[in-house]
């Protein structure tokens, strides 16, 4: 009877890590780099390439580590008001929005982790870059810099 419970007991905990240990997605790092051409020069990190609706949905969620050289980038659909949130998302971000010519048209700085305010790009966008909180200021970055990336801009070359 004893191992009858033990093997319930244990079969409910089990069953139940599931909805709580929830696995974050993690996408392959595409072969060319994101770059961002600040005033100061050219940013480059390793990036990850969300295009479909089920990837940009997931993004960052459940991730406790990114290295500080690598970026997310999402791929929407149109341009149009981009709005994203923080809703199981442990790290600080920043967000960089671009828009369908990947000029930056917004920032949103140090995103709270797990929050569920709305943030927003406040004007129509077609891209958003997900960065470790922090890499705007420390890297300069700013509305009217060009980011380039063939997501983006198709065969396009760095300068």
């Amino acid at each position: 009877m004893k191992s009858l419970v033990a093997g319930f007991i244990f079969l409910l905990f089990t069953m139940g890590q599931g909805v709580y240990a929830q696995e974050p997605m993690r996408l392959p790092v595409d072969r060319a780099p994101l770059v961002i051409i600040t005033d100061s020069g050219k940013i480059s990190y390793n990036v990850e390439v969300a295009k479909t609706p089920e990837e940009n949905e997931a993004g960052l969620m459940y991730r406790a580590d990114f290295p500080s050289d690598r970026a997310m980038l999402f791929v929407f659909p149109g341009i149009r008001i981009v709005t994203m949130w923080m809703a199981n998302t442990p790290l600080p971000l920043d967000m960089v929005f671009l828009d369908d010519k990947g000029i930056i048209v917004s920032i949103a700085e140090n995103a709270v982790p797990y929050s569920t305010k709305i943030v927003s790009s406040h004007v129509a966008a077609a891209f958003t870059i997900e960065l470790n909180a922090g890499e705007v200021r420390k890297n300069d970055i700013k509305i009217g810099q060009k980011v380039v990336h063939p997501a983006i801009c198709g065969e396009c070359k760095v300068d």
